[in-house]
């Protein structure tokens, strides 16, 4: 397995491992599907966005976008994570947050903070397991398949 920055030839299989998760789970609150000329688009941004990949198949992303808008939050951004479904529990997840957190701080970045659903205990545990604190819940701020969902955030000084 291989983590590298993603390439604009990532974007379909990027979308085949985001779209699923969308369109099928409460581990996000979004409900509107990926398409490689966005994905396309976030990999033009400044910020990283990373894959792990064997041979040509992509298993797995991350990436961090700004945690809040204004100057005072510059040094703080958001993470997010994603793997496919026949990558879990493999130990992809944990090389990719740790290359995430090694391009977080190259960058100047002092805090990543991870918002998980409350529906997504495994993904809770597997931050807590690498040192995220969990700093606060915010109660039925999702909504989704008529759910309200608790948000977690768990948050890593860098």
């Amino acid at each position: 397995m291989l983590i590298r920055p993603a390439t604009p030839s990532d974007a379909t299989q990027i979308c085949d491992i985001w779209n699923p998760i969308i369109r099928d789970t409460t581990i996000t609150f979004t409900t509107v599907e990926k398409t490689p000329m966005g994905i396309e688009l976030m990999l033009s941004k400044s910020n990283p966005f990373l894959v792990a990949v064997r041979d040509t198949e992509v298993l797995g992303f991350t990436t961090y976008s700004p945690f809040r808008a204004g100057p005072g939050y510059a040094s703080s951004m958001e993470l997010s994570i994603n793997l496919a479904q026949n990558a879990r529990g493999q130990g992809i997840g944990s090389h990719l947050l740790r290359a995430l957190e090694n391009a977080a701080k190259t960058n100047g970045i002092t805090t990543l903070i991870a918002g998980v659903s409350g529906a997504n205990p495994n993904a809770v545990r597997f931050h807590e397991a690498h040192n995220y604190t969990r700093v606060g819940t915010l109660p039925q701020v999702g909504q989704k398949f008529g759910q309200r969902l608790d948000l977690v955030l768990l948050q890593k000084l860098l």
